[in-house]
């Protein structure tokens, strides 16, 4: 047999520190996996270099600049933040969270205010998001039975952590059947 042995522990090899060429490379495979957004993108290439180290390209250069390395991938268009926050305002707002939350997630990924503004859900699109969450986690009129008190609290609660108004909150919960709350869905603010 072998030198194997089973039962002494692995040493973990130490991954090579970055070059310059190594993470561009990361980089371009992250964007190209992953919609993504200049701040994202920063985050993650910073992470790598904790995690790695940087070699640097032998001229004493003290680190990488990966806020240029992200600006040039913005002007190449691999990242474009409008079309990545457009993207993740319409996939949280159909799966039923409100628009309070939607501009924390935006908010989070390094999403600027002036381009959360822009895709910032309107009332009808608000009320919208609010039903889906209602339907599909079976809130109100969309429950098997008419929720006691306390249950109503806790759907109305778990519909304000979702980013939904009171009011919108209330109207859903509180919807005397299916009907009531899908023409509510659709009416215009005034």
């Amino acid at each position: 047999m072998g030198s194997y042995d089973r039962h002494k522990p692995r040493t973990e090899r130490k991954p090579k520190p970055l070059n310059p060429a190594k993470l561009e490379e990361l980089g371009l495979a992250y964007v190209a996996r992953f919609a993504t957004s200049a701040a994202k993108l920063e985050t993650y290439l910073k992470r790598k270099l904790r995690e790695r180290g940087w070699e640097g390209d032998g001229e004493g250069e003290p680190g990488p600049d990966i806020a240029a390395l992200a600006a040039r991938y913005v002007d190449l268009g691999y990242v474009d933040d409008e079309a990545y926050a457009r993207s993740k305002a319409g996939g949280l707002l159909r799966r039923g969270y409100g628009p309070r939350r939607v501009d924390q997630a935006l908010g989070a990924a390094g999403i600027s205010e002036d381009i959360r503004d822009e895709v910032r859900a309107g009332p009808s699109e608000a009320r919208q998001a609010a039903l889906a969450m209602a339907r599909k986690r079976r809130f109100g009129p969309f429950g098997m039975a008419e929720p006691d008190r306390p249950q109503r609290e806790k759907q109305l609660a778990a519909m304000l952590r979702a980013g939904h108004s009171l009011d919108s909150a209330r109207e859903l919960v509180n919807a005397r059947d299916i009907a009531a709350a899908e023409e509510w869905a659709q009416e215009e603010e005034d």
